[in-house]
């Protein structure tokens, strides 16, 4: 031990148990207290990049036209839809959702205005509205008008006429909206330029109380999303219910979240409990590792919550793993433990503990910083939750050693050495087959590794990022259910925006024509408004614009990844059913666009025009269920036809909604994979050459990871299992805890072969040895990731039993391949080239 000197490690930790043991209670307890701050965050702004420009504009444009943050109730009666008894089912359904606090409105087929139920002429338009609900309405006209209408079909009433959807919009929050407004103009001019001391402060002021509130927020949500589905509960005898949309979508990862933290932690902990039960056999070294773990644990959780960190969908396992490389670490001080003291069966307990300690603090000290290394190389992905989790995990793996060389020695001084133990066993079986594989079949072993490595260079060629979200759930799942159901049957899930601007010559002759009129004292605005009105000043909203909105509007329809798509080409056709099967002239539009009450214009005109007419939006839905979606191919082709073959300026074409935000994700995933890879074995490289002090000896250590890695890769290729914000970790985690094994028997193999300076024997000696540790250690973690398969989370799932797979092949890689090389190219030489630690 050189970091830290034995002596004084000696005579601080062992000399004084009591008073250690004392001291990380006293740690533990108070970081203990602030447990209950630790938060949970699935807010938008725990799965969006950061500095995303594409968050911005989304932001704005639903500021314009309206917000995609509600929620969706489907309603399929046991009845026909539109008989008298389901609709006024239906009504009694829409007062009680309408009656929540929170809820500003519910749109649902008994709101909306009909026009053809019967008739009505652009005249009646404009002095009233007719709903399903006035007795004047024609029932069979309606059904037919809310089956067939481009407003309605696929949106409100499903192809066939039995699904209904009903949309409820919560109100805004003034102050969340103020509060991320202030934020992110901070951290806007952060971008720019270096802040004074007093917008620091006032950026970490508003950081603090936006997550505060945003989290409070969402415990709102959550709570009113449980009152809805009781009220749904409670008509599910007369008709089938899902519930979806973005607020349920949040709150069910919440109850995600907090259930694998649970769940995991439980699991570990019990599963683990009986690995070392098995592998021991002795209440000693089953109690004091779970001691340990627990208490490192407890402190760290309590260290975030005090901190103010937050844990998302990606850092729910946090603790799992933190409890697993805990044990991890001990296990190897048992094994040391116990082989020192079958060594020296009469030395006292303190001069045992301290050869242990000295033995194994530098091994576990590259170990856990090589492991920190892996971790901190997530920060380079741009995705928020992705980079908390790895800060999360450095913090967590600091407390691990930390608490690994204070408790555990320090309890251990407080019990006798006991009886030595057998190292005779089924564990030293298993191990001292490798080296006689090796000594046999060194060419093929070799051969082996050769065909894995490319088998896993050849999956990854093959690896991507498109992945369906509606895939991240299992089909038992509210989320799931819900989602299939609105692609099936309501025109698709997920929200995609295409908003055109108009020419950037016509906006700045538009302001310069404002600029005269503003001189000209003899200028009559109220004159021309009565003439042209809109249509005179809009560059869209008029007859001669109509048919290249209808043409983009077709285009969109057309793709056969849409589903639904609302425009003012939408608003233009029921406008033309109203006057006769003809369009209305420019001056009609005018008058109607100022006549039109404001409930009719927010359905028909406002979602998908600006108010000065020189920006359109079409509102699509894109099928989140189809197997052959590819979201960046679908922007990038949209984009093409617009900018090619319609002919518009690439400057007015903007794309925007939840499926480019979740798509920039994806991007990204791809690009920091392959930066993350990169990073970590670099750094990992220069470790291996700090510790070892041979380059040549550092790149056989790599040599391992070199096959684990790819291959786990390769098979996500192979299987068609696509990357994410979970399985975008796998290979920096799987890179950095397999190391440790290299790490723990490259250390080991040194001090074997001082002995006689025979690599053959220095290998058999080191299998009989570290091989052990390596053995447990390697069982309890990929054990303790397979616990993750109880995950609600399809990526934790996989993230765990790939990681798990990864680990095994990296153990293999260790005991076969490593020794392979250190024997055929003997780094050492004949005479060493580093000290014995």
């Amino acid at each position: 031990m050189k970091i830290l000197p034995l002596s004084l490690y000696d005579r601080l930790v062992l000399g004084k148990p009591l008073a250690t043991l004392l001291l990380v209670l006293l740690i533990t307890g108070f970081f203990g207290w602030f447990i209950p701050d630790l938060k949970i965050d699935i807010s938008a702004d725990s799965l969006a990049l950061e500095n995303d420009q594409d968050l911005r504009y989304y932001r704005s444009i639903r500021a314009r036209y309206g917000s995609d943050d509600y929620l969706i109730v489907t309603y399929t009666p046991r009845k026909r839809l539109f008989e008298t008894e389901t609709l006024d089912d239906l009504r009694e359904l829409r007062d009680s959702l309408a009656a929540i606090e929170r809820v500003e409105s519910v749109i649902s087929i008994l709101d909306v205005p009909l026009v053809q139920s019967p008739p009505m002429s652009l005249s009646e338009l404009e002095q009233r509205i007719r709903t399903l609900a006035d007795p004047d309405t024609n029932l069979a006209l309606a059904e037919r008008e809310l089956r067939e209408s481009p407003l309605y079909r696929n949106r409100l009433v499903g192809a066939e006429g039995d699904t209904t959807a009903l949309q409820v919009n919560f109100r805004r929050d003034p102050k969340y909206e103020h509060l991320r407004k202030s934020r992110d103009a901070l951290r806007e001019r952060e971008l720019e330029a270096e802040l004074t001391t007093e917008e620091l402060q006032e950026l970490e002021r508003l950081s603090d109380e936006f997550r505060r509130y945003s989290a409070n927020l969402i415990a709102q949500e959550k709570a009113d999303i449980a009152l809805i589905r009781s009220i749904l509960d409670q008509y599910r005898d007369r008709a089938e219910l899902h519930l979806g949309g973005v607020p349920m979508i949040v709150a069910d990862m919440m109850d995600f979240v907090r259930h694998d933290v649970r769940v995991f932690g439980m699991a570990v902990i019990a599963i683990l409990t009986l690995l070392l039960i098995i592998a021991f056999r002795q209440p000693r070294w089953v109690i004091l590792p779970l001691l340990t773990a627990l208490a490192t644990g407890v402190a760290t959780m309590g260290f975030l919550g005090l901190a103010g960190w937050q844990i998302t969908v990606v850092s729910a396992n946090f603790l799992a793993l933190l409890l697993i490389f805990v044990l991890s670490l001990t296990i190897h001080l048992v094994v040391r433990y116990r082989e020192v003291h079958t060594q020296n069966p009469d030395a006292e307990q303190r001069y045992l503990v301290r050869e242990t300690v000295s033995s194994k603090f530098i091994p576990c000290f590259y170990m856990v910083i090589t492991t920190m290394v892996a971790f901190g190389s997530l920060v380079v992905s741009g995705i928020r939750p992705v980079i908390d989790f790895g800060w999360i995990m450095g913090i967590s793996l600091t407390a691990a050693l930390v608490f690994t060389f204070t408790l555990f020695p320090a309890a251990l001084m407080l019990l006798k050495p006991g009886t030595p133990h057998n190292q005779r066993d089924l564990t030293g079986v298993i191990t001292a087959l490798f080296p006689r594989l090796i000594e046999r079949h060194g060419n093929l072993v070799l051969g082996a590794a050769t065909l894995a490595m490319a088998f896993g260079v050849l999956g990854i060629s093959r690896l991507t990022v498109e992945n369906r979200f509606i895939d991240n759930f299992k089909e038992s799942t509210e989320i799931y259910q819900g989602m299939n159901l609105i692609d099936r049957k309501l025109g698709g899930t997920t929200p995609l925006d295409v908003v055109i601007d108009a020419p950037a010559d016509f906006l700045e002759n538009e302001q310069e024509s404002a600029g005269k009129e503003g001189d000209d004292e003899f200028w009559d605005d109220a004159d021309v408004q009565g003439e042209a009105g809109i249509t005179g000043t809009s560059y869209w909203f008029n007859i001669f614009k109509v048919d290249e909105v209808g043409d983009i509007h077709r285009y969109l329809h057309g793709l056969d990844e849409v589903g639904k798509v609302l425009s003012l080409s939408s608003t233009m056709e029921v406008l033309k059913q109203i006057n006769g099967g003809q369009l209305p002239d420019n001056f009609s539009l005018a008058v109607l666009y100022k006549r039109l009450p404001d409930d009719v214009k927010r359905v028909l005109i406002s979602p998908y025009l600006s108010a000065d007419g020189n920006q359109l939006r079409f509102a699509l839905r894109v099928y989140e269920s189809d197997v052959n979606l590819r979201r960046q191919a679908l922007l990038e082709k949209i984009r093409q036809h617009l900018t090619g073959e319609l002919g518009l300026a690439p400057s007015q074409v903007h794309l925007t909604g939840m499926l480019v935000l979740y798509n920039n994700m994806l991007q990204s995933l791809f690009r920091s994979q392959i930066l993350t890879l990169g990073a970590v074995f670099l750094a990992i490289l220069l470790m291996f050459v700090l510790l070892f002090r041979s380059v040549r000896l550092a790149l056989i250590a790599l040599v391992p990871n070199l096959i684990a890695v790819p291959l786990v890769l390769g098979l996500m290729g192979g299987l068609n299992i696509p990357l994410d914000i979970m399985t975008i970790t796998i290979a920096a985690i799987s890179i950095g805890i397999g190391v440790d094994d290299t790490i723990h028997y490259v250390h080991r193999f040194g001090e074997e072969l001082a002995v006689d300076w025979d690599y053959q024997a220095a290998v058999r000696r080191s299998h009989g040895s570290i091989g052990r540790a390596m053995y447990y250690t390697t069982v309890t973690i990929t054990i303790g990731f397979s616990v993750l398969a109880l995950s609600e989370f399809i990526p934790t799932i996989y993230f765990g039993l790939l990681t798990a797979f990864a680990m095994l092949i990296a153990l293999v890689a260790n005991f076969t391949v490593l020794p392979l090389l250190l024997e055929k190219l003997k780094p050492y030489g004949k005479m060493g080239i580093m000290k014995q630690r």
